[in-house]
């Protein structure tokens, strides 16, 4: 199913909007409310989407995570317009597992690219975060040229559809198929697109939806032309009586014009009102049109067409199913507030048919419920609770053929339809109460405050059929209280409330709406009757502003009537006159109008001089600011001739504030006086200044002449008149021309030929020459000054137009620039001439229209387009010029996105650590530095996941900075850094380690298994389980050494065995922990001593006697497993002893280590080691230690595992 979606970003009305920042950069939050609820959380991104750039075709997907109490609703939109939800383009997803909201693009396309935000919303608030999508187009030439094909096609469908008669109808054929789909899905509701689509056999849905979009605004512009406005399209509906009906609204420009109507392209006659002989009619309510087919048949289904003045309005697809009613619907009786059950059965299945109740369409709702069988066969209506309204005849509708019958609502008794009302009754006036029963032998009884009342003077009591109803003709106060109808049981009642507002005499308010004229000075009276309760306050307004008792002003009020005197007028009183009345029960107002009549004000200027020539002046003014209340009858003009003391009384002339005057002499100035007469008097003078009769005032020069064409023989020239004329008309024009290079201008028309239009050929020029032009205007005073000159144009027939330039190509760009080079066309003589510079023109993506980067033509071949939108994706096009106009457009093959040159990424940094230690409760800081274009997606993991809240990452230009606040032990590991953008990616990882000084080891022990020997053994640090990379260290000294020197270093288990150790000296041992961040204070052992017997010398030569001590080797200490970080050392050792001394080896993974050199290999009085000094993942496997002799054969093996 395609469907829309658009997200707005308006706060909900009454929500306060608190914004709020996010932990998450790029997040806005905002709290709808000041507190929240105690465990109620506003929304929220754990993870938020990362901005892809992709290429064209590949599978494009944006992830989110949110979180809040309660879960917030997730919804996607986009900047430009709205997403398009289809399998094939676009798919909101939640996995419930992962509890991510994915937005999936399958084949991401061009038109994908835009910038997309993910809402994420509560009762509580919402958070939004911004991502962008940008597209790669891949083989964007052969799709270009698809697209171009696709157009075509569409065009081709338009013009096919302009293709009209004279009279504006289309030309009699038989629609094709491709053109039907067109015209059906230019119509069609956007939810309906997927279902045409496969009903026509279109598979590119998403070529179909560019296509159509172009359709639409061409045909909405051709729309216009005939149509302002249109709307509420109505697609063909079959009604209950048989019929079926379009409708539309629309307002035509031109009434008269045309409305055609074609069934498949046929037209189809129609008449203007409904008739029982017509098929087919249209009916027009205001801006309603609404077409009618009768008397429907399967050969009324195909596609019909509305068109006005020759264009297409509205289509819509008339589709007749094969079904019938095999069973009709029955008359149904019910009880009331019983249900009712309306069943059909048909001859072939249908979703759903049409029910309609008295005419009206029927949906499930409270009231009705609509059920279909699972065959789809049997369609049923239930109404729910009937009522005596819901009687009436019920239809039934599939495809065109209908049935209906009758619901019968049964009423068990009698009951009210209406009951009665409160009723505010006002004193002198009628009044009556009403209700409605449910049968017309109901006979009633009427009571007013309990007592029993029937018909008697001043009251009616009447029955109509149903309706009961009691009158009182003229109402008084003991009329209010509570009555009641009661009829079988059942009782109705309502309450008259009496009510004495003030009020007017309709005769008395009509004669006090007549306007009071009065004139300056003299006096006005108002006087109204009124009637109502007292107390009745009474108040006068004049223009809105309330009147009280001064001088001039008087206010008279009597028991039903108030005056108001008004004296002493002036005109500025004139104005709306209101009298108020209020008492308990309400308030009235009448108007009335007060016109003072005074004399005029003098007119106004300024004068404006419509012509002031030798022979005529004539001048126009404004009229008075204030006529004086009445028409203005005349103005009365007089006349100066400056320097004469005498004035000319011209006379009347008039009420146009317009004079000419014919008796004037040339060079003369005249001065004038004038006055406004109406009825009442004549105003002061107004007095003008002095206006020269044909002054000796040349015109302004004209605008420089432009060139309309130049040939080898003749140039041809138009201008604009002067804007200045000189206060006379314009008689004509001289024109003069210079060659270029020389002083001498020459005039091109002779002195006694002026030229009288505005465009001029020049004939007099010799071929290959170059000139420029002036004119000047000519008055009755004579020729003004000369215009600018016009620019420099060749005598020579028009150049050809240039042709598209060579070797277009991007020089260099950046994230704001876009350096471009060209070579000038090729020159082909009367075909294309040589280029006098060039446009170059920009379109970005998303736009339709081209914007030209200089305005003035340039003439280098190279130039530099800034001010771009960074990563923003621009069509580039050039166009050389030169004298004979602009040439082809030469556009790049491929759009171009605003960003350097490609850069793979890789790291700057020269000396760039891969380790680092951090003392626990410092801040870890990395920073490194990078170069990659266009700008890179940067992402942190540790251990290969990606990194908690609580690390901080910073991204740059150019660099990336990863920060731990407060380190703890649990945030050591490997943190690598991925900068990856379209053209590949690079990784570096650096290990952070977060220490302590560590806790010094246990008691140490001393132990000699081994004569000449001393194992050591300690209980371990306790940080020896949180820090993976402590060791160990010993040290010793003798009672002949002193001083404290090292005998092991990088010890990762508890005991170590010293050798050479002597007797008769005393030892000390000292065992320190260490790690990355220095070694702890020492712990240690007992002193050792191996006393030495000291007994006289002397020589006993035994007998001589023959001893064997052979034995066959044996390990007296064996190897121990090992565990060992990658990148440190790793210490094996062990005891043997056997006679003869055996021969050691060292094998891993049964491969003998003895002679290669990256092992350390060592025997000392049977004590063998084997070091390695750097762990590497290589080292992994089984050790074996193989020892020989004589006598037999001994091993020991052990196990290395290496941490990453």
């Amino acid at each position: 199913m395609l469907k829309k979606s658009k997200v707005t970003e308006e706060t909900a009305a009454g929500q306060a909007g608190i914004r709020m920042k996010s932990k998450v950069p790029g997040v806005m939050i905002t709290q709808f409310m000041e507190e929240l609820p105690e465990g109620m959380t506003t929304p929220d991104f754990t993870r938020k989407p990362i901005a892809l750039t992709i290429q064209e075709g590949k599978f494009a997907v944006f992830k989110a995570i949110v979180v809040g109490t309660p879960t917030p609703a997730v919804t996607w939109s986009r900047a430009n317009g709205e997403i398009t939800f289809h399998p094939d383009m676009c798919q909101q997803k939640y996995d419930e597992v992962s509890h991510e909201h994915t937005l999936e693009f399958p084949k991401v396309a061009p038109e994908d690219a835009d910038t997309y935000k993910c809402f994420a919303t509560n009762e509580y608030g919402r958070a939004v975060c911004p991502v962008v999508l940008n597209v790669i187009s891949v083989g964007f030439s052969k799709t270009k040229e698809l697209q171009k094909s696709q157009e075509k096609d569409a065009t081709d469908f338009r013009k096919g559809l302009k293709k009209r008669k004279p009279d504006g109808t289309r030309e009699e054929k038989q629609m094709e198929p491709e053109d039907k789909v067109w015209e059906i899905l230019l119509s069609a509701d956007k939810k309906d697109y997927e279902q045409i689509c496969r009903d026509y056999g279109v598979t590119d849905f998403r070529g179909m939806l560019k296509k159509l979009s172009e359709m639409k605004r061409e045909r909405e512009e051709e729309i216009a032309e005939f149509v302002s406005h249109i709307s509420t399209l109505k697609h063909i509906e079959v009604s209950d009586d048989d019929c079926a009906t379009i409708e539309l609204d629309m307002d035509l420009k031109d009434p008269s014009s045309k409305i055609f109507l074609y069934k498949d392209g046929a037209m189809v006659p129609f008449s203007i009102e409904e008739s029982e002989s017509s098929k087919h009619s249209l009916k027009k309510v205001g801006k309603k049109y609404i077409f009618t087919i009768k008397k429907l048949g399967s050969e009324d289904a195909g596609l019909y067409s509305v068109d006005v003045g020759g264009v297409n309005v509205f289509s819509t697809d008339f589709k007749v199913p094969e079904v019938d009613f095999a069973v009709k619907i029955q008359e149904v009786k019910a009880a009331e507030r019983e249900d009712a059950l309306f069943q059909c059965v048909l001859t072939s299945p249908m979703d759903e048919i049409k029910w309609y109740g008295k005419n009206t369409p029927l949906s499930n709702s409270e009231k009705h419920e609509i059920i279909t069988s699972e065959d789809k066969l049997i369609h049923k209506l239930i109404v729910r609770d009937c009522m005596p309204l819901d009687a009436g005849i019920y239809a039934a509708v599939a495809g065109i053929k209908s049935c209906n019958n009758w619901l019968v609502v049964e009423d068990p008794g009698v009951h009210f339809h209406a009951g009665l009302s409160d009723c505010k009754a006002i004193i002198g006036e009628a009044a009556e109460l009403e209700c409605k029963v449910s049968s017309e032998e109901c006979q009633g009884i009427w009571s007013k405050d309990g007592e029993e009342i029937n018909s008697s003077e001043g009251i009616t009591i009447s029955k109509d059929g149903t309706f009961h109803r009691l009158k009182i003709h003229k109402v008084t106060e003991e009329f209010a209280g509570k009555y009641k109808f009661e009829a079988d049981g059942r009782k109705t009642e309502a309450t008259i409330v009496v009510e004495d507002p003030p009020r007017f005499d309709s005769e008395e308010l009509e004669a006090f709406k007549t306007p009071v004229t009065v004139k300056k000075g003299h006096k006005a009276t108002f006087k109204l009757p009124f009637i109502g309760r007292e107390p009745i306050k009474v108040q006068w307004y004049l223009e809105g502003e309330e009147l009280m008792e001064e001088s001039n002003i008087k206010i008279e009020h009597s028991e039903g009537c108030s005056r108001l005197f008004l004296t002493k007028l002036q005109r500025k009183d004139s104005g709306e006159v209101k009298i108020k009345l209020k008492n308990e029960f309400g308030t009235v107002e009448a108007f009335s109008q007060l016109l003072v009549m005074d004399k005029p004000t003098p007119p106004m200027g300024p004068l404006e001089i419509v012509e002031a020539s030798s022979h005529t002046i004539e001048f126009k003014w404004r009229p008075p600011k204030d006529s004086g209340g009445c028409k203005i009858g005349n103005y009365i003009l007089e006349r100066q001739q400056v320097g004469r003391n005498t004035w000319k009384k011209v006379g009347p002339i008039g009420p146009e504030a317009i004079y000419k005057d014919s008796d004037v002499d040339h060079g003369r100035r005249y001065c004038y006086r004038i006055r406004v007469e109406t009825e009442i008097g004549t105003s002061e003078l107004m007095e003008t200044e002095d206006i020269q009769a044909g002054t000796k005032a040349y015109p302004a020069p004209p605008s420089a002449p432009k060139v309309v064409s130049a040939f080898k023989k003749c140039i041809t020239l138009s201008w604009s008149p002067p804007s200045d004329t000189g206060g006379t008309n314009i008689l004509g024009y001289n024109v003069e021309k210079r060659k270029k290079g020389s002083n001498l201008w020459g005039q091109v028309n002779p002195p006694e030929m002026m030229i009288r239009a505005k465009e001029f050929a020049v004939k007099d020029v010799v071929e290959g020459m170059e000139y420029e032009f002036r004119v000047s205007a000519i008055n009755d005073s004579g020729a003004g000054e000369f215009s600018s000159p016009s620019e420099f144009v060749f005598a020579r027939d028009p150049k050809k137009p240039p042709g598209k330039v060579i070797d277009f190509k991007v020089s260099d760009s950046s994230y704001t620039t876009l350096s471009l080079s060209w070579t000038k066309p090729k020159d082909i003589e009367g075909v294309e001439d040589e280029a006098k510079g060039y446009f170059v023109e920009l379109r970005p993506a998303e736009n339709t229209e081209w914007d030209r980067c200089n305005s003035n033509a340039i003439t280098l071949n190279f130039y530099t387009v800034r001010g771009m939108k960074s990563m923003a994706m621009y069509w580039v096009r050039i166009i050389a010029t030169n004298d004979g106009g602009e040439g082809q457009p030469q556009e790049l093959a491929n759009y171009i996105l605003a960003m350097p040159p490609p850069v793979r990424p890789r790291f700057t940094d020269s000396k760039i650590k891969s380790f680092m230690v951090v003392r626990a409760g410092n801040s870890a800081r990395f920073t490194t530095n990078f170069e990659a274009s266009p700008w890179p997606e940067v992402t942190w993991v540790k251990d290969g996941v990606p990194v908690s809240k609580k690390v901080t990452i910073s991204n740059a230009e150019g660099t990336s900075q990863l920060l731990i606040p407060s380190a703890e032990r649990s945030d050591s590991g490997i943190y690598t850094i991925l900068v990856k953008n379209i053209v590949g990616q690079e990784t570096f990882s650096v290990e952070i380690r977060v220490t302590d000084e560590p806790k010094p080891p246990g008691p140490v022990e001393l132990d000699e298994n081994v004569p000449g020997t001393v194992t050591i053994s300690w209980t371990a640090s306790p940080d020896e389980k949180r820090d993976d990379r402590l060791h160990y260290m010993v040290t010793k000294r003798d009672s002949v050494k002193t001083a404290w020197h090292t005998v092991a270093d990088h010890i990762f288990n508890n005991k170590f065995t010293a050798c050479n150790i002597m007797p008769g000296r005393e030892y000390q041992f000292r065992v320190y922990a260490k790690n990355d961040m220095g070694s702890s204070k020492p712990s240690e052992s007992a002193k050792w001593l191996i006393s030495a017997k000291k007994e006289k010398f002397t020589v006993n030569i035994p007998d001589s006697k023959t001893c064997n001590l052979q034995c066959p080797p044996k390990f007296l200490v064996p190897l121990k497993l090992h565990t060992a970080p990658q990148g440190y050392e790793c210490y094996m050792s062990c005891a043997i002893k056997g006679d003869p001394t055996p021969h050691v080896t060292w094998l891993r993974n049964s491969i003998s280590l003895n002679t290669n050199t990256n092992y350390y290999i060592s025997n000392t009085c049977g004590v063998c080691s084997l070091l390695i000094l750097r762990v590497g993942p290589k080292d992994t496997g089984e050790y074996k230690i193989v020892a020989e002799n004589s006598m037999g054969r001994a091993e020991c093996s052990t196990k290395l595992t290496v941490r990453e």
